[in-house]
């Protein structure tokens, strides 16, 4: 059953304990961790991915002091009343023979609150606050605080903990020179910039003796200017294994890195390799993160020797049982991540709980359950989007008879759509998985059917998930040859050397890159582009950006005088602002309207009137529901739901289409 994956699904035995594979679950904060009260809810979360067979997981950041809070009053580990605590979540790990361990987290100036400390007062670009430097005195006692958290995390009945010594926190703060500008025995050279973490793991270790795992994750590449230089990072990861490091976990580019490093558009596996360059330099085990998400990629890197583990957070989030499906050969039923980051990372920096696009139960695992139903009903689903596919595969789940409708000759709807977009390939695999999810749980398929209401009013219950279609926005000129809605020309319509984008909201910086970009980039290209190299050659891994030509002339245009893109993905809109920038689209704002002729499209922006002499004008000036089933079936007496884009016409918000259906389905 393992052969497939045999390094992948292989123990590893770390000497006081073993791990059954090779399976790590990353840290993700998830929101739970902030309150004592919603501990029982992560420990059904954690639980679930135990019983799915994940080797060893990592929680989300915990403070080793109140001044390293992540935000005010967020999660902590600093009394013995947290670490009685958080029992329970041990508890339910080790129930299923799982491992866990207890990220321990100083946020720096990263820390969003007005309390933060720094190695330096040097204010970071990405919070409000200047933190305080801290004394050398201070220092010792947060140095301290490392070990105490670790300590209550072994009273917690943790299997270990993970250092946070990556992206851009506490930690990396001291190691670069960008950050520490001290002047004692904690900054000056790099040999005393070293000393904090070096010193943070020493007595950590001491504090929990040798039957404890140590991890500590390490920055391999900072991605930000006056960063560690290659060498300086071998040489810490040397001194740390001397200090006691169990395991060296990889972490990619501070947050304030100008480098995307775990959204869509990166290459899977993209930064394998650079874990590879550090096990050559270490004895104890290492592991490989960012952007991996199926097993065979997974057994590839490990096969390979690039490392002795993989790290997922997010592809664990989506699907809890990943590693039993894997083992038991059902990989197409594996709910695979598409790194999208709009239900997960988007909202941890905004503040709200974690879930998942995919799978809106993560996280909700004690409040969203899908129990098999008592009642058995003949359910019919009209639209194969994602709101129908997700409705129709959740109540075939429970036990009842589903019939899913779709006038296309193929499944998806937008989301069909957003999967030829160059960067959002892998959102194709979330098609292939319902397509194999409909057989699996027996829903029967009528592709190139539009249904009627005579098709459905003999059902128990319908779901109306229709979807959207293209708004067309009333610009004279509008019906001219040259106009192609946004649908037209992902499905395949012909578009010339110089096209206007009318709307610059998610599709149309999505139909920007359509036009400018081919699928599937290599992986050295987009390096190139990104201005990513190998870390010997540049401190930091960043160099200068390597400009691609572009294959059209684009201007993307917005009715609004707001920035544009100014409400894409939190974590993500400013990778497609840059891309749209990088590749010399002109974006205006504030634009009015006045026609399309031969000439072009003709515009007002401020009190200037221009023509813009294009050949093609797209139209993603919104959408309109499709719903018009709805009412018929009511006045024929049949319960009917409206969800998705048929219920709310908002963009291609895949995210409350399934949460939606998934909602539906737990309650019929």
């Amino acid at each position: 059953m393992t052969s497939r994956y045999p390094t992948l699904l292989s123990p590893l035995d770390l000497g006081h304990t073993v791990l059954r594979n090779r399976v790590v679950m990353g840290s993700m904060h998830t929101k739970l961790e902030d309150r004592l009260s919603d501990l029982p809810k992560l420990a059904a979360y954690f639980g679930e991915r135990a019983k799915g067979g994940v080797g060893l997981m990592v929680t989300g950041g915990y403070a080793p002091t109140w001044r390293g809070w992540l935000a005010p009053f967020a999660s902590r580990m600093t009394t013995g009343r947290h670490a009685d605590a958080h029992r329970v979540v041990t508890d339910a790990v080790h129930e299923h023979d799982g491992k866990i361990l207890l990220q321990v987290l100083h946020a720096g100036r990263y820390g969003y609150h007005p309390f933060t400390q720094g190695a330096s007062s040097r204010k970071s670009p990405i919070t409000p606050f200047r933190p305080r430097a801290l004394s050398t005195r201070q220092v010792e006692r947060t140095v301290n605080s490392f070990a105490r958290a670790a300590r209550l995390a072994k009273r917690a009945g943790y299997d270990g903990v993970e250092i946070m010594g990556s992206e851009g926190y506490l930690i990396n703060q001291f190691l670069a020179a960008r950050t520490n500008d001290r002047t004692d025995a904690w900054g000056g050279s790099a040999a005393k910039r070293m000393r904090f973490p070096i010193e943070v793991v020493r007595r950590t270790r001491d504090a929990v003796g040798d039957d404890f795992i140590v991890q500590y994750r390490i920055s391999l590449l900072d991605l930000v200017d006056n960063a560690q230089s290659w060498a300086e990072t071998v040489e810490l990861a040397r001194e740390l294994q001397t200090a006691g490091v169990s395991l060296f976990n990889t972490g990619i580019g501070w947050h304030e890195a100008r480098v995307p490093t775990i959204v869509t558009s990166v290459p899977p596996g993209a930064f394998a390799w650079v874990t590879g360059k550090l096990r050559k330099e270490v004895s104890v085990p290492v592991v490989a993160s960012n952007r991996i998400n199926r097993p065979e990629a997974a057994e590839q890197i490990l096969a390979a020797g690039e490392a002795d583990l993989v790290s997922m957070a997010r592809p664990l989030l989506a699907d809890a049982e990943w590693v039993v499906k894997a083992a038991e050969g059902r990989e197409r039923e594996i709910i695979t991540c598409i790194a999208c980051n709009q239900a997960c990372l988007d909202h941890t920096f905004q503040n709200q709980r974690a879930s998942c696009l995919l799978n809106p139960r993560s996280g909700r695992e004690t409040e969203l359950v899908l129990l098999p139903t008592r009642t058995v009903k003949d359910l019919a689903v009209a639209g194969a989007g994602p709101a129908g596919l997700a409705a129709a595969i959740e109540l075939a789940g429970r036990g009842h008879r589903v019939t899913l409708f779709e006038a296309a000759d193929q499944i998806g709807g937008q989301f069909k759509l957003a999967a030829r977009v160059p960067g959002k390939e892998e959102f194709a695999r979330t098609l292939d998985y319902y397509r194999h999810m409909i057989d699996v749980r027996g829903v029967t398929l009528r592709l190139g059917t539009r249904a009627t209401v005579d098709d459905l009013a003999g059902f128990d219950e319908v779901v109306i998930a229709t979807g959207v279609r293209p708004r067309i926005p009333e610009i004279p000129g509008v019906d001219h040859p040259k106009v192609l809605t946004y649908q037209q020309l992902i499905d395949g319509a012909p578009a010339g050397d110089r096209v206007a984008i009318i709307g610059a909201g998610g599709i149309g910086f999505d139909v920007g890159e359509f036009l400018l970009h081919e699928p599937h980039e290599p992986l050295d290209d987009w390096m190139r582009r990104w201005g990513v190299t190998d870390p010997e050659t540049a401190p930091g891994g960043l160099a200068t950006k390597v400009k691609v030509e572009a294959r059209r002339q684009v201007h993307l245009l917005q009715r609004k005088t707001t920035a544009l893109g100014k409400d894409l993905g939190k974590t993500t809109g400013w990778v497609h602002r840059t891309t749209l920038k990088d590749s010399g689209v002109t974006m205006l704002r504030g634009v009015e309207y006045r026609r399309i002729d031969d000439e072009g499209l003709h515009l007002t922006v401020g009190d200037k009137e221009q023509v813009l002499a294009v050949d093609t004008v797209v139209l993603c000036a919104g959408q309109t529901s499709v719903r018009e089933l709805a009412e018929p079936l009511r006045e024929r007496g049949v319960t009917v739901h409206v969800i998705g884009g048929a219920d709310v016409a908002a963009e291609l918000d895949a995210k409350r289409a399934i949460k939606q259906a998934t909602e539906l389905a737990a309650s019929i």
